[in-house]
């Protein structure tokens, strides 16, 4: 198992920010240049559930099935992930620094089924380049 954190800034008051990273939709993937689109199962005001694919250790594209339990109130959510290479658990908290400012804490837990999975490190890195392009598009979508 591979437990690995990030952590990003954004220059956003914690509803928006919140409202902006639960509106789960197809066109999302566009962000981080997946070929693969998101496939919205359902989405209401307390789950998202969602199917993509993803390039496998083999080279050949993998589905993943996302179910992401939200909770407004506390301006958090959490993932159950489970995919044909992999399960994963993450916990997302938003933690407002100022009336324009927000902090996202991310925590994984990733379990390879089979064989050595990717790295901590791998995993570390994936996730910021992910979150380097999410944060430009979050910051400009609140001006």
């Amino acid at each position: 198992m591979v437990i690995y954190k990030h952590t990003r800034v954004f220059n956003v008051p914690v509803k928006f920010a919140y409202e902006w990273c639960t509106d789960y939709s197809a066109e999302d993937s566009k962000m981080t240049g997946s070929k693969f689109p998101r496939i919205i199962l359902e989405k209401t005001r307390k789950r998202a559930v969602y199917a993509s694919f993803k390039q496998g250790k083999d080279g050949k594209p993998k589905l993943a099935v996302r179910v992401v339990t939200l909770h407004p109130s506390t301006y958090s959510w959490h993932l159950d992930y489970f995919g044909e290479e992999d399960l994963e658990v993450g916990e997302y908290k938003l933690i407002p620094l100022g009336a324009n400012k927000t902090r996202l804490n991310m925590t994984f837990n990733n379990k390879w089924k089979r064989g050595k999975g990717p790295s901590k490190e791998r995993f570390e890195t994936h996730a910021k380049k992910a979150w380097d392009n999410y944060t430009p598009a979050l910051e400009r979508d609140y001006r």
